[in-house]
């Protein structure tokens, strides 16, 4: 029996999502309690792999069920053995051909920024900071020319292993709440470091260091090294995962539980 869980986890406690021989990734944390709970050995795969101080919202795992249990098993009795930071949000039984990997059709992330002058104290670690204003105009006007289909190569990163850079940009958005940048994006895929890579370009361009015709020259250059530096993992989240709606898993997380 195949089963798709719905996780949530504080990515600045773990090594990122993928399995280390540490033992230090979600991935370790979440196969070692539903094991227990399943009595033989588990192994998950999930929608999209997060790097080490990386959030989610809704990360998207499968796995197979060595042995039946009650629906209930796999949320609270997975999240009784979990270490803090990460909690199983629901199962749902799923079709065996169900892959939280390749069938996903979109994914969607959050990069929220403050900007201060003062350092972070309370966001420390769930927020990116910088260190001024930023015009979210000229932002705006950047993000545009990076909606669709284009190589993404000035923006992945120099180990990324994926097999094309193409990918399909289908959101760019940013939002301003006092001194709170967010950082909309969703894709049919990303990139290693493709959207830390894109705040750190658009960063940029609000800070007046490029214009914002700049970043269509970055895109259309296929160069990383004429890129903006790949900004800080902390204040990026995974926060949606979208499928087809016959697997039941079309929906995406509450808008209102997002950072």
């Amino acid at each position: 029996m195949r089963i798709a869980l719905g996780i949530e986890y504080d990515g600045r406690t773990f090594c990122g999502w993928q399995t280390q021989p540490a033992r230090c990734g979600v991935q370790d944390a979440l196969e070692a309690a539903l094991s227990v709970i399943g009595g033989a050995a588990i192994t998950t795969v999930c929608a999209g792999r997060t790097d080490a101080g990386v959030h989610a919202c809704w990360q998207v795992v499968h796995f197979d069920a060595p042995n039946l249990r009650p629906g209930s098993a796999w949320t609270r009795g997975v999240n009784a053995l979990l270490p803090a930071g990460v909690a199983v949000l629901w199962a749902i039984d799923v079709p065996d051909g169900f892959h939280a990997r390749f069938g996903a059709v979109e994914r969607h992330y959050r990069y929220v920024l403050v900007c201060r002058r003062q350092r972070l104290g309370l966001e420390h670690g769930r927020a990116g900071w910088w260190h001024g204003a930023l015009d979210v105009d000229a932002m705006r006007v950047a993000a545009c020319t990076l909606v669709g289909e284009h190589d993404f190569s000035a923006f992945r990163a120099a180990d990324c292993q994926a097999k094309s850079p193409i990918r399909n940009l289908v959101r760019a958005d940013i939002h301003v709440s006092g001194s709170v940048v967010r950082f909309d994006f969703g894709a049919n895929a990303f990139l290693q470091h493709m959207v830390r890579n894109l705040v750190g370009a658009l960063v940029y361009v609000g800070a007046a260091r490029r214009d914002p015709a700049w970043i269509a020259t970055v895109l259309a250059g296929r160069d990383r090294a004429r890129a903006a530096p790949t900004f800080m993992a902390d204040g990026l989240y995974l926060t949606g995962v979208k499928y087809s709606a016959d697997t039941g898993l079309a929906a995406g997380p509450d808008p209102s539980v997002l950072p």
